[in-house]
């Protein structure tokens, strides 16, 4: 069965109904759907993995289970090993190994997606005129979106091989255009 967004996004949709979690599953595939664009990746793989990355939060919501046992189910749908892989070594915790330009790029977009997200709910104008500098200080303010991991946002940019001012344009510049699905500011909706 053929890898498609629309397949990834009805199997997200049928276990996340969170809308916190699927907009963080829209802002992780514009990056990586963007690095699949700059890297000669499969498009359509990249962004149904970045969409199924968190599919299981909701029923598997600790660490000792996401995205293990979730991985059974995406075998079982009938998703490629590749996508299932990388799926898994998203997540620290399971120290795997992350080989592919896939692994890393969903690895590198995941947690700085978040981060982006947050910094465009702070500003009048959303992601319009953010820019590297105003999220690399935010990433030195612990108490902002306490949630994430920073170490992981300078690890992603270091595996995928990427300056980290450029990662965070790329980033911030690939999510531009969802800002309205993402519930941001944008100019034609000020806030």
């Amino acid at each position: 069965m053929a890898v498609t967004r629309e397949r990834a996004w009805q199997t997200l949709t049928r276990y996340t109904k969170s809308e916190a979690l699927l907009r963080h599953a829209l802002a992780v595939e514009a990056g990586v759907r963007a690095y699949a664009r700059k890297l000669g990746g499969d498009e359509e793989l990249w962004a149904a993995t970045a969409l199924l990355h968190d599919f299981d939060y909701e029923i598997h919501p600790t660490l000792d289970r996401h995205p293990q046992d979730g991985a059974p189910i995406l075998r079982e749908e009938g998703y490629p090993e590749e996508l299932v892989e990388a799926v898994l070594s998203h997540a620290q915790h399971l120290g795997l190994p992350r080989d592919t330009p896939l692994e890393k790029a969903l690895f590198a977009c995941d947690e700085l997606s978040g981060f982006i997200h947050a910094c465009g709910r702070v500003r009048p104008d959303g992601l319009e005129t953010l820019e590297p500098k105003s999220v690399k200080k935010k990433l030195k303010q612990p108490s902002f979106a306490a949630g994430v991991n920073r170490d992981d946002v300078y690890q992603g940019a270091e595996e995928l091989g990427v300056d980290l001012d450029e990662h965070i344009r790329f980033v911030i510049e690939a999510m531009r255009p969802i800002s309205a699905e993402l519930g941001l500011p944008t100019a034609a909706t000020p806030a």
